[in-house]
């Protein structure tokens, strides 16, 4: 048995990642300050951005610049590409515009309520969160949710800050193994001084190793077991976990941060139901909706320290424009997030098995590759990931460099696998045999090594006939489950009117 402690916390300025030596980080900006800057960024990114802002007649023009890159991004990211990024969703045309209205200039700090509130003239935002928190509530069938978080990872901030104290043991999957950073040495857990304990995990079946679990964790019961997993194929044994540790009264918290609208619309493990004690999760990814932070939990003793932890600790004014887009997004779930959720991970299966039959290695194969939005493939043999999702960028298709359980952490920069999900894809109305269209070209550039420019004009033409965003109030659902695919049939089948204000 392998016993792995990360027991000594660290400094979260001591625990980055190695993007690059320091010395390729110091940069001389002797037109500015003659001095060597330490810089994060890639200093040829931000050179460029210079000479942009400084070939500028004035403020306005530097502003039309900021606008200009804005378009592009959307003219070759929003219209041009094939996205199979699996932390990104596009939002519906309601929730787009309700991120520009005039209600995100307000502010609205504490919690719902004109006693609450700070601020006087909240009435209407008071009716808007509180919305939004009985959407949450009910889409999730918990007891409680939290609305108020920009960000998923500081969601799980929160629940390290309510639930636990500096020195607790908690326990976490390595990043390697498909870990997030936030519930590491390296990210809030790290930060807020909580020793790190890793979780066991089988990198062939891709879950906890739950028989392992049971010896190692009363060795150091943890006060806090962070279930987070940004690679993620298949359900976690929640409930044999969370009875392994409810015996010294440990809590477990489960971070579905990719899983949150799998969860809503009931095509994944429900978390709570097994036994977590918490979750949290982000809307922009599965759920589709704006970024966001969202926590949810059924136990009416975690409401005190969860939402005092909310506020005033990690969220003050927290963007109304965004919790109006939260609520209408969660709306449109409920009306058609069974049928969209559905069809993501038909689609992530489709496109698995394609790639596969095209020589391409896949995690999981043995067990149908996948049980959610996430396709994740060993390119190895192919030129590693960073190499393999540089080339079919040049083609038009957007997939991430990603970790892999033989890798370790010093592999971040150049890891061996990439990963792909479903959901733009599938929310643009591509099916099944779109998939299979995807893996040819996918596996043309990688496996066959055409040059991406000569597959770059197929990719452009397949997206080109997908730009409707369905599954939303404005386009309903796609032809092809409208006409009946074997889909739930819970949910609505046609598009509702749109508001005015949102034709706009």
């Amino acid at each position: 048995m392998k016993l792995v402690l990360n027991m000594q916390p660290k400094p979260v300025f001591n625990s980055f990642k190695k993007i690059s030596t320091k010395d390729e980080r110091m940069t001389m900006d002797a037109g500015r300050n003659g001095r060597n800057v330490f810089e994060v960024h890639d200093p040829e990114a931000l050179a460029k951005a210079r000479a942009v802002l400084d070939a500028c007649a004035d403020a306005a023009a530097m502003g039309d610049a900021i606008t200009k890159a804005v378009r592009r991004n959307a003219e070759w990211r929003g219209i041009q590409c094939i996205n199979l990024l699996a932390p990104e969703a596009p939002t519906s045309l309601g929730v787009r515009a309700l991120l520009s209205a005039e209600i995100g200039t307000r502010a609205a700090e504490g919690h719902i309520g004109a006693v609450n509130r700070w601020f006087a003239g909240t009435k209407y935002i008071d009716e808007v969160e509180a919305l939004c928190v009985e959407l949450l509530k009910q889409h999730f069938r918990c007891a409680y949710a939290d609305h108020r978080l920009c960000a998923s990872m500081i969601g799980n901030a929160v629940v390290y800050t309510a639930l636990s104290e500096p020195g607790d043991v908690i326990m976490s999957v390595p990043q390697p193994l498909g870990g997030h950073s936030s519930n590491r040495p390296d990210g809030p857990a790290g930060a807020m001084g909580r020793k790190i304990v890793d979780i066991p995990f089988d990198p062939h079946e891709l879950v906890v190793d739950i028989d392992t679990f049971r010896k190692v964790a009363p060795l150091v019961r943890p006060r806090l077991v962070a279930l987070g997993l940004s690679m993620t194929l298949f359900a976690q044994p929640v409930a044999e976990m969370k009875r392994v540790i409810e015996e010294w009264g440990g809590r477990l918290f489960f971070d579905a941060a990719h899983q949150l609208g799998l969860i809503g619309g009931g095509t994944f493990q429900d978390p709570l139901k097994e036994g977590a004690d918490i979750v949290t999760g982000s809307a922009g990814k599965t759920f589709a909706g704006p970024q966001s932070g969202i926590l949810l939990w059924d136990d009416a003793q975690l409401t005190e320290p969860v939402t005092t932890a909310v506020f005033p600790i990690w969220a003050a004014t927290h963007q109304v424009n965004r919790v109006a887009a939260l609520a209408f997004a969660t709306a449109e779930a409920i009306a058609y997030g069974a049928r969209l959720q559905s069809q993501i991970v038909r689609n992530a299966k489709a496109l698995a098995r394609a790639l596969a039959e095209r020589g391409l290695p896949l995690l999981g194969a043995h067990k149908d590759f996948t049980e959610t939005h996430q396709v994740i493939a060993d390119v190895r043999a192919f030129g590693r990931g960073l190499t393999v999702a540089q080339a079919l960028e040049r083609a038009d298709i957007i997939v991430n460099k990603n970790l892999i359980p033989n890798d370790a952490a010093a592999d971040w920069d150049y890891p061996s696998g990439i990963r792909m999900g479903t959901i733009e894809v599938t929310r643009f109305g591509m099916m099944e045999s779109e998939m299979e269209t995807i893996a040819e070209l996918i596996a043309r550039v990688v496996v066959r090594g055409e040059p991406p420019e000569r597959v770059k004009s197929e990719a452009d033409a397949l997206r080109a006939g997908f730009q409707t965003i369905y599954y939303s109030f404005d386009a309903g659902l796609p032809p092809g489950i409208r006409e009946g695919n074997g889909l739930p049939t819970t949910g609505v089948g046609a598009p509702f009117p749109m508001p005015d204000w949102a034709k706009s």
